[in-house]
């Protein structure tokens, strides 16, 4: 079988890669630009919890899906390719640093008990016991043990050396092709693709560089009721991130948006102040009306897989598992009913 997939990003490519796993399949990749995409601004965070807002259980058990499916498939990919992906199971720690603060902090840990997660409350000090750099102000937050993290550039890089073809260019009309399934993926793309309601929602994010690194720990952090992640890598980068504007295709970092990053960043983490600031970037993600992805059957021999907004490299296993499955099989074992894309029509 003959399969088209428009878009080159990260969930694109796992659906490839899975395609290939299985065997069989004559894989192209269309993208005109695939250094474009979401994946390349984004830090790589698999926390299907703390992801998830109010209202949106069937989101988060998509999204503990995928998280179930992410060790065999780094671990997959990772000896079919002999690249490295980053893939990291140090938790993350929630981390407040005002009293107004820990208040929303302990929003969070109940949502995560109510979920199922294993959250542990912590204190100021106990915090500090495990990242001793952070500020001696931090009130006090939890430890969620069950997040991992990947590094997504990596994970690119890996996804990328995959034997598929690559054509580089855009498919803004789906008839041009003449592969027998197509599945789409092209990210913000689709609105012009398919004709359904996705928008670019912009995310600005900083890379800081020091000698070693500052965490062991993902950090999800408040300070002065600012909300910011702090992601380590080995070699010293710290990612930190992200905005969320709804400002269109704009792609300008602002000044604005370095500073609010910054300045909590700097609250929770002093040590980041001494850091190089390595690179800033923004980027488009790929948003819905109601926040979750557009993944199934869209018409004859055309399936969908988009709209995955923040969540796009932590639902990529499912993704590409369920996208497989309807392509090879007609159907799949995961409840795919409240993303299909029925429900905008």
């Amino acid at each position: 079988m003959k399969v088209g997939i428009v878009g080159g990003g990260v969930i694109g490519l796992s659906v490839a890669w899975e395609l290939l796993r299985r065997g069989g399949h004559e894989v192209t990749v269309y993208d005109a630009d695939p250094a474009r995409g979401a994946g390349l601004v984004a830090a790589g965070m698999l926390a299907p919890t703390a992801e998830a807002n109010f209202g949106e259980e069937a989101l988060q058990e998509l999204m503990l899906e995928s998280m179930r499916r992410w060790p065999g498939f780094a671990a997959e990919l990772g000896a079919a390719t002999g690249m490295p992906l980053g893939y990291r199971t140090d938790g993350t720690l929630l981390v407040a640093l005002t009293d107004d603060d820990l208040t929303d902090v302990r929003r969070l840990v109940d949502y995560y008990r109510r979920a199922g997660t294993p959250i542990e409350p912590l204190g100021g000090r106990q915090l500090r016991e495990l990242e001793p750099l952070l500020s001696p102000r931090v009130r006090g937050g939890a430890r969620a043990g069950g997040d991992h993290q990947v590094d997504p550039r990596l994970l690119l890089a890996a996804l990328r050396s995959l034997p598929v073809r690559h054509e580089r260019r855009d498919v803004a009309d789906l008839s041009t092709l003449r592969d027998d399934v197509i599945v789409v993926a092209n990210g913000t793309g689709l609105a012009g693709s398919t004709g359904l309601p996705v928008r670019p929602v912009k995310g600005q994010l900083l890379r800081l560089r020091g000698p070693e690194p500052l965490l062991t720990h993902v950090v999800r952090g408040v300070a002065h009721g600012r909300h910011v992640y702090l992601v380590p890598r080995a070699d010293g980068e710290l990612v930190v991130g992200a905005t969320e504007e709804e400002r269109g295709a704009d792609l300008t970092v602002t000044a604005g948006g370095v500073l609010d990053l910054l300045r909590p960043a700097a609250d929770l983490l002093p040590g980041v102040a001494e850091l190089a600031l390595a690179e800033t970037l923004a980027g488009l993600r790929p948003g819905t009306p109601d926040n979750a992805p557009v993944i199934g059957h869209l018409r004859d021999l055309v399936y969908v897989a988009g709209g995955h907004h923040r969540n796009g490299v932590l639902l990529a296993p499912v993704t590409a598992h369920v996208v497989a499955d309807l392509v090879t099989k007609g159907s799949t074992d995961v409840d795919i009913a409240p993303f299909a894309a029925v429900r905008f029509t």
